[in-house]
């Protein structure tokens, strides 16, 4: 098992250039199980993820083929024909949003049987909705042994669906469904995420009749095949908001490219308002602190887009943990996220948790220690604390973060961070 190893104390000065979004392209790739001929998406990320679900996709008969294109790294998907409509539990289980190939295979066959994808570290998540949302377009669905076994025969049909809370999983994968359905769909309280107008720009460039782009009210008109088409992946806002809030913590001058600012202005918002200068550019932003003075502790709360990201709430934690003052941090979207507090106590951070709220009351300095990664987004936010602890930083179980973060150790380090990858070590914990 990898481990990341951080000597802290350096400043951050470079260029950092943001990959494509890892929850636009794991859903843009399962919208290639709609059609039967080629679908080409560019600025891919190279991510654990990608790489689970296009297994995934090959075991449905889709040809998956990567390659370096001439705007960087690009992968061209074709599925002529479906040789199987069969999710086994041991390639989903492997990351839970390939539960969304449900709605597609279903869309384009008629029938399909995936397995559940169990349950999550930061909360149960479960796929209720998702189903609800099939059934209502007029699929019949039977739950066997740990298995969702779903038939349309006929063919999925338009249908009215308000979902009971906004789910960001159930939006695009009612949306995967419909767009082949008979009818309209219209889909209400639908979740407003970039990377699902990503997902509904890229079905119209196929074929698709979507209406109410980037509002909470999606309509569908189904239509009966879909072309294929090229397509880029937006910018990964969480891993642009993630080097942002690194380059703040450390201190520096840190350029990211390829990105977009106005994805992440709740996060530069609150930035700014703790001390850091954050300058929009064309192609991302400029992020610059002066590590001699102190950041102020603010108060952050997580709301569903384009409020602040649940999934920066960990990184903004690291950044608060050496601000001045005591910051309240209130965790909205999901339960149990606060698996990272213990983590970075562990490095001389001063947190109480109490239910879905954590006082993070700012320290002087952070002290390198071993710690272990328990998500995704919490591995990136030890990674962070590591930059300004003093001496050595050993982050555990960083197949997390790989499932996210493409090649974060030669970013990092191109601006200065003494970070390195250790082969093959066992956990610390």
């Amino acid at each position: 098992m990898d481990s990341i190893v951080i000597h802290g104390g350096n400043r951050l000065n470079g260029q950092i250039e943001v990959s494509g979004a890892k929850n636009s392209a794991i859903k843009l790739m399962a919208a290639s199980i709609l059609t039967d001929q080629p679908l080409l998406l560019t600025n891919m990320p190279r991510l654990a993820d990608t790489r689970f679900l296009g297994q995934l996709l090959q075991q449905f008969g889709v040809q998956v083929t990567e390659r370096d294109g001439a705007d960087g790294q690009e992968t061209l998907f074709y599925a002529p024909e479906l040789t199987s409509t069969f999710a086994p539990y041991d390639l989903v289980r492997q990351m839970r949003a390939s539960f969304n190939v449900l709605g597609p295979l279903l869309a384009r066959t008629g029938h399909a049987k995936v397995s559940l994808p169990g349950g999550c570290t930061i909360g149960a998540r479960p796929v209720d909705l998702h189903l609800m949302a099939l059934a209502a377009m007029g699929a019949a669905i039977e739950l066997e042994e740990g298995y969702v076994s779903a038939h349309a025969p006929k063919g999925l049909h338009g249908a009215e669906i308000e979902f009971p809370f906004v789910s960001v999983g159930a939006t695009e994968h009612a949306l995967l469904a419909a767009v082949l359905a008979n009818g309209t769909t219209v889909l209400k309280r639908a979740a407003r995420e970039p990377e699902i107008g990503d997902l509904a720009r890229c079905l119209i460039a196929m074929g698709a009749r979507i209406e109410g782009l980037d509002t909470d009210v999606l309509t569908i008109t189904g239509v009966s095949s879909l072309n294929g088409t090229t397509w880029s992946v937006i910018p990964d806002r969480i891993e642009m908001g993630s080097y942002a809030l690194a380059a703040a913590m450390a201190g520096g001058e840190v350029r990211l490219t390829k990105g977009r600012a106005d994805l992440i202005t709740a996060l530069n918002d609150k930035m700014i308002e703790a001390g850091v200068e954050v300058e929009p550019t064309d192609d991302g932003l400029i992020v610059r602190r002066d590590p001699t003075q102190r950041l102020k502790a603010v108060n952050v709360t997580t709301e569903i887009y384009p409020g602040f990201a649940t999934d920066l709430q960990a990184q903004f934690m690291a950044l608060m943990t050496t601000a001045e003052g005591e910051s309240v941090i209130h965790e909205n979207i999901f339960e149990n996220r606060f698996m990272h507090a213990p983590e970075l106590a562990r490095l001389g951070a001063d947190i109480s948790v109490h239910a879905g709220e954590a006082h993070v009351r700012g320290v002087e300095k952070l002290h390198g220690a071993p710690v272990m990664a328990t998500d995704l987004r919490a591995s990136i936010s030890l990674v962070m604390a590591g930059l300004v602890a003093e001496g050595e930083t050993t982050v555990g179980r960083v197949y997390h973060l790989d499932r996210g973060f493409e090649r974060m150790e030669e970013k990092l380090g191109a601006c200065g961070a003494d970070v390195r990858r250790v082969k093959g070590e066992a956990d610390e914990h």
